[in-house]
């Protein structure tokens, strides 16, 4: 999924999708307060570790979660700080079409719709 930037008819149905998904929106939820690390919501979540740094990523690239500081820990070893970049999101179904809208904590709010023709529908084939 690309980038959460500019109108783009297929985004209503990839962040939908996103948003949606288990791990995804457990790992939204979760650092939308507090900013954590991979284990830490992997561990609190019940996320296996690959799959969790796979989400981030995809959250990360989508724009939805950034990185917000990088730590050394005791041992030495630098992790990463992750937090929610979404402050609200709705999906809606309407008419013909659906809608994601998501509000973003700088006060941005992005908004992308799918819409499907329906005349397809109301043509009789003749036969």
């Amino acid at each position: 999924m690309a980038a959460l930037t500019g109108y783009d008819t297929m985004h209503a149905l990839d962040t939908s999708r996103l948003l949606t998904d288990e791990y995804s929106a457990k790992i939204l939820l979760a650092t939308m307060g507090r900013a954590k690390s991979a284990f830490e919501l992997s561990e609190k979540l019940n996320i296996p570790i690959a799959a969790c740094y796979r989400k981030i990523n995809l959250l990360v690239s989508s724009g939805l979660l950034y990185c917000e500081e990088r730590k050394l820990t005791r041992a030495g070893k630098r992790i990463n700080l992750y937090k929610a970049k979404v402050k609200n999101a709705r999906i809606t179904f309407e008419r013909n079409s659906i809608k994601a809208t998501i509000d973003m904590i700088d006060g941005t709010t992005e908004d992308y719709n799918y819409n499907i023709d329906m005349s397809m529908f109301t043509t009789e084939s003749s036969q």
